[in-house]
């Protein structure tokens, strides 16, 4: 794969960035930290080369100036909001984050609970930080927000929320996920700085869009790809063109609110120190893209697996119609056709074949390889061994599991554990794998190629089981499926 991003360039330009937003404020710079801190893995798919932690690594580089405030909506907790990605709760994954901070040297000082009014989950989560010696603050909702600045900017306002004590010159403000009120916290933040004499300072670092790529860069329509579900637009930064002449790229949601924004500052600071939303921005991405052409036809790819997510989703009863014609139409804009992923016409053509379900997986040099469904293995587990033996140039006629082997597996999966289908699963062929490579050296150079399989691409005619999904997932592969079950029941897991 070829590499369009320059991952080290950027950590070195986005540090030394951010550094000098802190020294223009003065004392201190609350930093509202959008998108993924781990793992960001629509990154590193758009711009090949990102590395999915290298916001992380960035902020290692100045750590000694940092502090991380973790935001929390009271509602989310509330309502056991999940993350998609990650299929645990808003509230367990703040604990997760605060343990991935601390593990790499990061200093965590509190959790803020944002709209909260007097909800029962909230508070009992509250008292298991206070537990845990979390320091924990509240943030009540105002009324109007954000239309009402009189009254936001005021000690029935801002003035209401608890103010939440920082020691360090840079305060990152993130969040489980979006709605979590970043951005409330961090203009709460300067209402109490400027009430206490402390100058500080609000930036904003948000990847997607990148804002010196044109509007119809594929990597920014990727971006849209990503957040049909919130119906985000790309557009123009009006504010940025009228002030300094120049094109630039936001979206919607920050342009809409920039007004309000900047009366906020006004009110709080005397006068706004932007002059729009580009400017509250210290993204450095698109200062790092190397090959042009390969992120865009990264951005490409991205676009069609996003399709099929959508699709699924659908299918699934987790997501919207209107979601998937607005996937339609930016396939469209981007003149794509689900023949333009190698792996979907592979899977179907299999599928045809058999009349079974089909998986297909397209390995580093292109090629592409696919499994069926037989008795004793699903189509995912069958592509995996293929894809395996392939690459490590084993005879796909040598059995590297023997049945005998895989016979007693079958049996515990359906006579003790209760499984309807005997077929294995992805992590259940690993396993019998793995025990056969301790006396079968073919076996053990199979498994030796699992990380070759990082970063490629692989398609079902099917939606696969969580289990399979999941796999796929951990070993880095790009999954999408057909928005269809294997059978008509109403019962999917």
């Amino acid at each position: 794969m070829k590499i369009g991003f320059d991952n080290q360039k950027y950590i070195s330009m986005q540090s030394d960035r951010i550094l000098k937003r802190i020294s223009s404020f003065g004392d201190k710079l609350y930093l509202e930290f959008g998108g993924k801190l781990f793992d960001d893995y629509h990154a590193s798919r758009v711009l090949p080369g990102f590395e999915p932690d290298s916001k992380l690594k960035m902020l290692l580089q100045m750590k000694d100036k940092a502090e991380i405030v973790i935001a929390i909506g009271a509602d989310a907790i509330e309502q056991n909001k999940k993350r998609g990605d990650l299929g645990i709760t808003y509230d367990l994954d703040v604990l997760r984050l605060i343990d991935a901070f601390t593990n790499v040297g990061l200093y965590v000082g509190s959790v803020v609970i944002t709209k909260y009014a007097g909800q029962p989950a909230a508070d009992m989560f509250r008292s298991k930080l206070s537990a845990l010696n979390i320091k924990s603050y509240l943030h009540y909702p105002i009324e109007g927000y954000p239309s009402n600045i009189p009254l936001i900017v005021s000690d029935n306002g801002y003035g209401k929320n608890d103010y939440i004590e920082t020691t360090r010159p840079l305060v990152v403000v993130t969040a489980p996920g979006p709605g979590s009120g970043k951005m409330a916290t961090c203009l709460s933040q300067l209402y109490h700085e400027s009430k206490r004499g402390v100058k500080a300072g609000y930036a904003k670092f948000e990847t997607f869009p990148i804002w010196n790529l044109p509007l119809s860069h594929p990597v920014n329509i990727a971006y849209e790809a990503a957040t049909a579900d919130l119906n985000d637009v790309n557009m123009i930064d009006p504010f940025h063109l009228e002030a300094y002449g120049v094109t630039t790229v936001n979206y919607n949601r920050d342009v809409e609110i920039f007004p309000v924004l900047n009366e906020i500052f006004t009110q709080i600071l005397g006068s706004s120190p932007y002059k729009s939303p580009t400017d509250m921005g210290v993204n450095m991405a698109g200062n790092c893209i190397i090959d042009d052409e390969a992120c865009i036809e990264a951005s490409k790819q991205e676009i069609i697996r996003r399709y099929f997510t959508t699709l699924c989703e659908a299918k699934k009863g987790t997501g919207t119609k209107e979601a998937v014609y607005k996937l339609e139409l930016l396939m469209k804009q981007m003149n794509l056709s689900v023949n333009d992923r190698p792996v979907v016409g592979a899977a179907l053509e299999k599928e045809a074949q058999t009349s079974m379900p089909a998986v297909a997986i397209e390995l580093p040099n292109g090629k592409v390889i696919s499994g069926k469904t037989t008795d004793l293995l699903g189509a995912s587990a069958a592509a995996l061994i293929n894809s395996l033996k392939e690459l490590a140039g084993i005879d796909h006629k040598l059995h590297l599991v023997t049945k005998e082997a895989l016979a007693p597996i079958q049996t515990v999966k359906t006579k003790y554990l209760g499984s309807i289908n005997p077929r294995l699963h992805t992590d259940e062929v690993l396993i019998a794998l793995s025990v056969s490579a301790a006396t079968n050296a073919a076996s053990a150079v199979a498994l030796e190629q699992l990380p070759l399989l990082r970063g490629c691409e692989v398609h079902s005619s099917v939606i696969l089981s969580p289990v399979d999904e999941k796999l796929f997932k951990k070993l880095g592969l790009h999954l999408t499926c057909e928005p269809k079950y294997e059978t008509n029941k109403k019962y999917h897991n």
